[in-house]
This record gives C-alpha cells, structure tokens and sequence, in this order.
C-alpha cells in the first residue's frame, strides 16, 4: 500500500475511561492496557493501524499531561513534538485544535482523520480501505467526514447519524442528524429504520478546511492559538501557550462542538465492523461467545451452569463460578466488582462514585 505524505492522524488518549472501572483505572486508562491479551495495548494498536498507511511522523496523540511518560513509553515512535499534552481536562475540540494548526502549518492541504484510541476494528483490511478513501474524499471537498457502521443490535450505549441526501460519491451521504446514547426503544427504532449508523468516533477533513471550520466555531480561541507566534509556532511557543491559556477554552468535545454545529458534515457507510469499548456491556456483545453465552477476556475460569456473563480477571488470578447468569465479574487490584450486566454504565458509575467517596482515590 502506498505511503500517502499528505495524510495524519491524531489520536484522542486522555480519557479516563471510569465505564470500564474497576479494570480501567485513574492512573492507568483503559487505552494504556492490554485489555484483550494480545500483547499491545489499545492505544498501540490503534498505532499500529495508522502507522500502516501513513508515516510514523504524522501521527499526533493527544493526551493528559499526567500521562505524557506513558505515552512516550508505549509508543516511542512517535516524536516528542507530536505529543500534545493537556494540563487539564478539555473534553476533545481544544486540543485537537492545536493539533490541527500544527498539522496545518507543516502541510495546508494535509488531510486528517481524529480517531478515538480504543477502537475495536474486526476487519482491518476494510478498516484501511474505508480510511483512505475517506482521506481521498476530504482532499477534493470542503467538508468533515464521519465514519459510520451499520448497527447489528439496539445499542443504548452508542451514538449514532441519521443518513441525509446521497453526495454524489459512494457510500457518502449528507449527514441529517446525530443522536447521542439515545434510550432503548429508540434505538431499536432507529435500527429498524435503517436510516441510522453507529457513529465509530472517527472523522476527517482537509487541514485547511478544518482550520476554517473552527474559526468560524472558536473565533476567539483560534484568534489566540493563532497568533502565539506570526512566523510559526515551535514546540516551546506551544508548551508556554498550553500552560498559560489551556485552561481559558471551552470544555467540549469534537463531537458537539464541531460536528454537531457545523452544516457541511458528511458520513461514509463503512464495512470494517466496529465496536466501541466503552461500556462492559459493548464489550460483551462485540466478543466472540461461548456456547452459553459467557464472554471470559484474556482470564483464567473454571464455568459450571453459567450463561450470559462477561469476566476479565487479572494474571495470576483463577475464578471458579457456579450457577451466574447475566452478570459482569472483574477484578483489578484492589477492587473486585460484580453486577448484573444490564445497564452496566449506570451501575458503574455509581459505584466507583459511592467507593471513592467512602474508600478514597485508591480504589479509583
């Protein structure tokens, strides 16, 4: 496949990822672990995804200042300089802002893909595939490009895009609506309509267009980032800039800040098979079952007379279960945490809200 010099990546990897608590935790993200046991973590290979149809260089992450050290660990090919680091939480948009004018500045007509660092991708020659004709597409229209799958079960815990008027191009439509997590019945409505894709998190856009779009959104952010330094900002005009007016910008994400505002946004119907691994429960329905249903990730257990569960364990720790059904089992540390799977999200947070209020950030 040949290497395109135009196109970069910026990889989103300062979420905390408290839905997968007690497994993801405070000091160590679920993008920082390898939740699935096949030796790279799911920020790397994310990584390893993009470093396949792009050079290495043009990969930008953007995280939290508390996890730059791990980052330069786990994925040291990527330069210092391409390392965005927060010194406190944004949501996406202002960060991926700065991450765009340096984009910008190294290449105006680059095209850019914002990915979220914990995909799940079944297919990856697709996965490829759809991305690059996305980055095509971009380069020859003035829009922002989402990703869309088609949904395979109601899925509560997803966003999700109501397709518009075809673009003209293949699998591109305009994008008529985005729906947020909506309830149940919703989105099994949704799904029979068959109106509506999963939103995978990922978009794309030229550096130029994407420039324009969020001056037009943030005109006094940009106004400011821009003007950090008339003949071309350096990492060190960026460090002092992050530091003294990060705080300044708006808590938003990509996803309402710029998608949901802008009109010129377009989704292409992908086929690469995805899977947000976000919730237990997106986890459960996204494995590979056993005959009774139960998914068991990367762990040792013993099942008798159990159906329907999800459990990820620790290395170098055995379970033994009789009789469950329907149930999450995980342990990290110094946390077990066992509940129904139903609305896991809800139970979760309330839970690691109700510890570390009783326990102490320890157990976070």
């Amino acid at each position: 496949m040949n290497m395109n010099n135009a196109n970069y990546c910026v990889i989103l990897a300062g979420g905390r990822g408290r839905r997968l608590w007690p497994y993801s935790r405070e000091k160590k993200p679920k993008q920082f672990i390898d939740f699935f046991g096949c030796g790279r973590t799911l920020l790397q290979s994310t990584f390893d995804r993009f470093a396949k149809i792009m050079p290495k260089e043009n990969i930008y992450i953007c995280t939290n200042v508390e996890f730059k050290s791990t980052v330069s660990e786990q994925v040291p090919d990527v330069p210092a300089c391409n390392i965005i680091c927060e010194p406190v939480s944004r949501n996406t948009a202002p960060s991926v802002a700065w991450a765009s004018i340096l984009i910008y500045q190294r290449d105006a007509e680059a095209g850019i893909i914002v990915t979220p660092s914990d995909l799940f991708v079944m297919n990856e020659d697709s996965f490829d595939d759809n991305v690059l004709k996305g980055l095509e597409f971009v380069s020859s229209h003035d829009m922002l490009l989402t990703m869309g799958v088609k949904p395979t079960r109601p899925e509560p815990g997803y966003g999700y895009i109501q397709v518009g008027e075809p673009s003209g191009v293949a699998n591109v439509f305009k994008v008529q609506s985005f729906t947020e997590k909506p309830e149940r019945e919703f989105a099994q409505m949704f799904m029979d309509s068959g109106e509506f894709y999963w939103n995978t998190g990922m978009f794309l856009s030229s550096a130029r267009h994407f420039g324009a779009t969020l001056r037009r959104l943030f005109p006094e952010q940009m106004a400011q980032l821009e003007s950090v330094n008339p003949n071309g900002i350096t990492v060190s005009d960026g460090m002092n800039f992050i530091s003294d007016k990060f705080s300044s910008f708006p808590n938003l994400s990509i996803d309402y800040g710029v998608l949901e505002r802008s009109d010129d946004v377009y989704v292409m119907i992908c086929d690469f098979g995805w899977a947000d691994i976000g919730t237990w429960h997106s986890v459960y329905e996204c494995m590979r079952r056993t005959d009774s249903d139960n998914v068991v990730i990367d762990s040792d257990v013993i099942l008798d007379n159990c159906r329907n569960n999800i459990i990820k364990l620790e290395k170098g720790k055995l379970a033994v279960i009789n009789g469950l059904e329907g149930f999450i089992v995980t342990e990290k540390d110094n946390v077990l945490f066992i509940c129904k799977k139903g609305d896991s999200s809800a139970l979760v947070r309330k839970y690691s809200n109700e510890v570390q209020m009783k326990y102490g950030d320890e157990y976070i």
